[in-house]
């Protein structure tokens, strides 16, 4: 039994879409989450402590075809080395995905052993 957790929490969630712009109308007018900001291919809003991601697969293959969680983590290295240690299959090593004021956001990916694709997100001091 581990005596740390290496998940704090659900940080952001992610829904493949066909059609993002759509989809963003829907989540924005409808169900009136407030919307944060656009990147290619994305759309993201606040749903109370947890971000939710918009996103299409540029080749439109939409895969997989259900949501990921990108777990909420104070240590993204040392996470993703424990789960690869643990049976994980390590699908993108942790890297930096965005540059914003004052912070970095970090992400790993991975496999868990049903083959469900998931995800570490830190947020670094700049």
């Amino acid at each position: 039994m581990q005596a740390t957790p290496l998940a704090t929490g659900v940080h952001q969630l992610a829904v493949p879409c066909r059609d993002v712009p759509r989809a963003t109308a829907f989540y924005r007018d409808v169900v009136g989450l407030p919307f944060l900001f656009d990147a290619p291919g994305l759309s993201f809003f606040q749903c109370g402590g947890v971000r939710l991601m918009l996103t299409t697969d540029p080749k439109d293959k939409i895969v997989p075809l259900f949501g990921i969680i990108f777990f909420a983590t104070d240590d993204i290295e040392g996470a993703t080395n424990a789960v690869v240690a643990h049976g994980a299959k390590l699908e993108g090593a942790p890297h930096v995905i965005a540059k914003l004021p004052g912070r970095d956001v970090w992400l790993s990916h991975w496999m868990d052993p049903e083959g469900n694709l998931m995800s570490f997100m830190q947020e670094k001091p700049a």
